[in-house]
């Protein structure tokens, strides 16, 4: 049976597919580590030294040239090309199943919790409303996380668990993707331990990731929830506005 027009797109549009999601996840993966950075800090030095270290990582990710392209552009690429491929695949024949830990924590990341964090953190605090009152970068750090831990402490723990936990085991998964795909081969000259990342070392790996990524993390908010506020009132009611800005937030 010839193939048809469909099969031939199939065949040219799901391996540029795979390669677009492999090749924007490095980017990911190096926002995530820098980003991530600042709230574990915090186990060391407090919310002071978490916006410290937030500030100096905003010169990587949040500047006019580097935000789009090496933070929302990448992930956009990344997400996009999932879900492509995804469609376009032989019904029956999907890329992984949708049950899948790869898939639930990309769909959730992506579909939920990353839209609902760049929403309150990025976007809502540059309206320029009479509560707002446009909160600048300057002004934009951890006392911010700080009063929606204290003022909402279950929405915003489930928001930021969700997403550190979804992200942190996605990236492993991929990561483990892109090792066996591109990198095993150039790293086995060193170590034959180092040819294959193995289904049977999965978990270790997992809860290695947890316990190096996601644990620090959540226990350095947990250390900045503890602190007393540091910012004055009407800073305080500039962010209340922010968060209530959001549904989530409203409800």
């Amino acid at each position: 049976m010839a193939p048809t027009t469909l099969d031939k797109i199939r065949a040219t549009a799901l391996p540029a597919l795979t390669k677009t999601a492999q090749y924007s996840a490095p980017f990911i993966t190096t926002f995530l580590l820098i980003h991530l950075s600042s709230p574990a800090i915090a186990n060391l030095g407090g919310s002071s030294l978490s916006s410290s270290t937030m500030l100096l990582g905003r010169e990587y990710y949040q500047t006019a040239l580097s935000e789009p392209f090496l933070v929302l552009g990448p992930i956009a690429v990344h997400a996009f090309s999932g879900i492509l491929k995804r469609l376009l695949s032989p019904p029956g024949r999907p890329p992984r199943r949708f049950t899948h830990l790869l898939s639930l924590t990309g769909y959730a990341a992506f579909l939920f919790f990353l839209p609902v964090h760049y929403l309150t953190h990025r976007a809502y605090p540059t309206i320029n409303t009479l509560a707002i009152d446009n909160v600048g970068p300057a002004e934009l750090d951890y006392e911010f996380v700080k009063t929606g831990l204290r003022s909402w402490p279950v929405r915003s723990w489930f928001l930021y668990g969700g997403l550190v936990l979804s992200v942190t085991l996605h990236l492993v998964d991929g990561m483990t993707i892109i090792w066996n795909t591109w990198l095993k081969d150039s790293f086995s000259i060193f170590s034959k331990r180092l040819q294959t990342w193995r289904r049977e070392t999965r978990p270790r790996r997992m809860l290695l990731a947890l316990g190096c990524i996601a644990l620090p993390t959540m226990t350095g908010l947990y250390a900045i929830a503890k602190e007393p506020m540091m910012t004055f009132s009407s800073m305080a009611q500039r962010y209340h506005a922010v968060f209530l800005h959001s549904l989530i937030y409203r409800l």
